[in-house]
This record gives structure tokens, C-alpha cells and sequence, in this order.
């Protein structure tokens, strides 16, 4: 892991502000979803990709009940 020396404060209901360095260093844009992870001790954030449930596609995606299936999964489901 990749230390930044940036420190921020967590304010009195939970949040951080991430400097605007990291978020156009990283792509992150107002409103845009993050995932957080934890991993042992860490907190890992990550910017949101959505992508299919089954084989991790991330292009021609439809939604069916809250989520995500490319096209050729779901070609694959209905054949069988």
C-alpha cells in the first residue's frame, strides 16, 4: 500500500473529505460511487464499477432485479 502523507480528520458523523489531488488522480467525480473493503485492519475504498454478477463484465450490461448481467450471460441463461 501506497502511503499519500495526506491526513485528513473523521468529522462528527462518520465522514473524510478525500483532497482533490486523489479524486482527479484517481477519476472520482462528485456524486460517483465508491465500495468500501476491509482487509485485516484496513479500510479500502474503491471507486464503483458496476460489472456482471456472473462473469465480471463490465460492458453491455443490463439490470434484472437490482443486478447487473452482460448480454452474453444472459444469452447464455436463456438457452438453457
Amino acid at each position: 500500500m501506497k502511503s499519500t502523507g495526506i491526513i485528513r480528520k473523521v468529522d462528527d458523523l462518520g465522514r473524510i473529505v478525500l483532497p482533490i489531488e486523489l479524486r482527479r488522480m484517481l477519476d472520482i467525480a462528485e456524486r460517483d460511487e465508491l465500495e468500501i473493503y476491509m482487509e485485516n485492519d484496513h479500510i479500502i475504498l474503491r471507486k464503483y464499477e458496476p460489472s456482471c454478477v456472473f462473469c465480471g463484465a463490465d460492458r453491455k450490461l443490463v439490470s434484472h432485479n437490482g443486478k447487473n448481467i452482460c448480454r452474453e450471460c444472459v444469452r447464455l441463461l436463456t438457452a438453457l
